[in-house]
């Protein structure tokens, strides 16, 4: 008989296939068995969840690592100890804000270097601007990137400005030719006016988006609109993904929990680009994700310290909290936080409970309610909900 490093058991065991109560072996950090609850397997440790459930770790996409006044493996220190309390085992780092910002090679070499000694995985964006040339996006993917990241307009931040449409385009091709999936914040500077300045309205996605599906259309790139806040703007992307273009979204938990009416004026929340919409636009967004075949296949953090944004260790709980309210279960959790974006970049380990994959795991107490302190420097400050995190193993190991 297989002997195993160790085996979970749990009445709520979150797969692909659905949730249902299954015994997990694990062994040299992958799972190598997914079988009944009861299932005789023989192993050197066992951690009997009872009805705790267990998730796959998150892959949280574009997360920001940069903190102001922090040194770079110290920021990545930090942020890999708020990814770990909510539930994310992988990052997917964004290129910018960065210091440096990932738009070269050697610059990405840096933060593989400040992440080495990091709890969970860390994968690296790389960032397209208007210098970046075929040399540099080709060097970016052979040093490991697995993606690239561009803005229309602000969204990028100081060392990786915005794309005019022929650079769109250019950058598009190239990518397309990397076999790589490019992720795109798609406010339109026009609309949001020469200062960059003022209410950044809805329209400013729909005209960005306009750009980028007719881009996406024409030269055939797997594009990825990341965040996805206007809900007017969802019957655009199902009828491109209608007529086969290759174009996705992702949102954030706070653009489905936070409607703007509810903030408070001194609120953190203020910062986020595009700002938090509506409560109409919030249940309209919230229709759009459940759509079948819908567009918004994978919601993440939005984490971005160098904005004073720090949300990833509330926000799969607070996305629960939302989701369970509306009668949703645990699958579609590690759907949209897991499943989608392992899946959107490959990761063929990462995102699933399921035999050959990382043993990247999250007990979650999904009724156990709990308050935010007040002094929590996030959006969520204050407010209870849903859904306790931990313990949680990467690669078979305890680390929370």
């Amino acid at each position: 008989m297989t002997e195993f490093d160790t085996v979970f058991r749990s009445l709520r065991v979150v797969t692909p296939a659905g949730v249902m109560p299954a015994a997990v072996g694990v062994r040299d950090g992958r799972i190598r068995a997914v079988a009944g609850h009861g299932a005789r397997l023989r192993a050197r440790c066992e951690t009997d969840l009872g009805g705790t459930a267990l998730l796959p770790g998150a892959v949280d996409l574009g997360t920001g690592v940069h903190t102001p006044g922090l040194e770079l493996a110290e920021a990545y220190r930090r942020t890999a100890r708020a990814a770990l309390a909510g539930g994310a085992t992988t990052l997917v780092v964004s290129p910018a804000p960065g210091r440096p910002a990932v738009t070269r090679a050697d610059d990405l070499q840096v933060h593989l270097r400040a992440s080495a000694d990091s709890p969970v995985s860390v994968y690296l964006m790389g960032g397209v601007h208007p210098g970046s040339g075929p040399l540099d996006l080709t060097d970016l993917r052979a040093a490991g990137a697995v993606a690239f990241q561009c803005s229309l307009s602000d969204g990028g931040e100081p060392g990786m400005a915005g794309l005019e449409e022929s650079r769109l385009r250019k950058a598009m091709a190239e990518i397309a030719a990397l076999d790589a999936p490019l992720l795109v914040h798609a406010e339109d500077p026009v609309e949001l006016g020469p200062a960059l300045t003022g209410q950044r309205p809805p329209v400013a996605e729909r005209r960005g988006l306009e750009r980028v599906v007719a881009a996406a259309r024409a030269v055939g790139t797997r594009t990825h609109v990341s965040p996805f806040t206007a809900a007017e703007c969802a019957a655009l992307l199902a009828a491109a993904r209608s007529i086969g273009v290759g174009v996705g979204a992702q949102t954030c938990p706070h653009y489905l929990c936070l409607p703007t009416e509810l903030l408070e004026p001194g609120s953190p929340a203020h910062a986020f680009r595009p700002p938090l919409r509506s409560d109409a636009n919030r249940r309209a967004l919230w229709s759009a994700l459940l759509e079948e075949n819908s567009a918004i296949t994978t919601v993440s953090s939005g984490h971005l310290p160098a904005r004073g944004l720090f949300t990833l260790e509330w926000s799969l709980p607070a996305l629960w909290t939302a989701a369970a309210r509306r009668g949703l279960g645990l699958h579609r959790l590690a759907r949209w936080t897991a499943q989608g974006p392992a899946e959107l970049l490959g990761l063929v380990g990462k995102g699933r409970i399921e035999v050959g994959c990382d043993a990247d795991l999250v007990a979650f107490s999904a009724e156990e309610e709990m308050t935010v302190p007040r002094s929590d420097p996030g959006p969520y400050a204050g407010r209870t909900i849903a859904g306790k995190v931990g313990p949680v193993w990467v690669s078979g190991q305890r680390v929370r």
